[in-house]
């Protein structure tokens, strides 16, 4: 059942956001249970809906629907696979960020703390390291960074070290295992948010998901119509700072650049100034949409 592979977030809001025109094409880069995609193609006559995930056990949510298109890769890929289906422009582009309620749910994918399951937390079962090998392979250096830059804890260096000799004892290999290298460091009664930040971290690396998020920004820039809609739902600051940066200045860190006139360069104009959070409601029937904000722009 696609209700309880995902309960998507902010639906209304961010389909809404788009203004869609029952004609045009439209683009939701984060497919997973097809929440979005199913109130997207609800609005659309003769127009078409692309969809991307790289997780296969999305495949099992595909609507059947003529309008609609599943392509199987990462959105960080979107503008190359558009093309092959001789697509230049859209008018608009949805992207719900991070993880989804079914990969938390099930205990094999290594996303969750509540479960101990071998350290996996790939997108994409089929390639890349898992967190098993990043935990036990990678230099003290670079665990520290991730610690520090992708789960934002203040105890980085000493967390790396802990990983590095715990290993050279005996390899690292499921989500209890680490709990228990790492037991020390959680501040009694707030456990699970630092294995939450912790699993964040390695989530993020073994996924290059703000890479990939920084990649799928610069091609929305590039293939939506003039007016066309950008609505992205992050769930942590990392996330939303890249979208909050690049909807007002095009670019993900420095000042807003100016051209000889001084004129603001601009490639999209925000359609609310700040983000649309859910309600109260929502919140209450799916507590994943506490952390959600939803930003909108329109290609300028």
């Amino acid at each position: 059942m696609v209700d309880a592979y995902h309960e998507p977030v902010l639906l209304e809001e961010s389909v809404q956001g788009l203004e869609i025109k029952p004609e045009g094409i439209y683009v939701d880069a984060t497919f997973g249970g097809g929440g979005h995609s199913r109130a997207i193609l609800k609005k659309l006559t003769t127009g078409r809906l692309i969809a991307f995930d790289k997780d296969q056990d999305a495949m099992n949510n595909v609507p059947n629907n003529e309008n609609f298109q599943l392509i199987a890769s990462d959105f960080r890929n979107v503008q190359a696979k558009l093309a092959e289906q001789a697509i230049s422009e859209v008018d608009g582009l949805l992207a719900d960020l991070g993880i989804s309620s079914h990969q938390i749910d099930v205990p094999e994918r290594g996303f969750s703390t509540r479960f101990d399951a071998k350290l996996d937390m790939r997108m994409d079962v089929s390639n890349g390291a898992t967190a098993s090998a990043v935990v036990n392979e990678y230099e003290e250096s670079a665990l520290r960074d991730i610690m520090w830059h992708y789960g934002e804890l203040k105890q980085s260096r000493a967390i790396a070290r802990a990983m590095v000799e715990a290993r050279q004892k005996k390899p690292i290999h499921t989500t209890e295992d680490l709990k228990a290298v790492l037991s020390h460091f959680a501040k009694k009664g707030k456990e699970q948010k630092f294995y939450a930040q912790v699993f964040q971290a390695l989530r993020i690396e073994v996924n290059d998901e703000l890479n990939a998020l920084k990649e799928l920004l610069e091609a929305s820039s590039q293939i939506l119509k003039k007016g066309g809609r950008l609505a992205v739902i992050s769930y942590h600051s990392l996330e939303d700072r890249l979208v909050k940066n690049y909807m007002a200045k095009g670019k993900f860190e420095g000042e807003l650049e100016k051209d000889f006139y001084g004129n603001p360069k601009r490639v999209f104009a925000a359609v609310s100034r700040k983000p649309i959070e859910a309600t109260e409601q929502e919140v209450s029937e799916n507590s994943r949409a506490r952390s959600a904000r939803l930003r909108i722009a329109e290609k300028i």
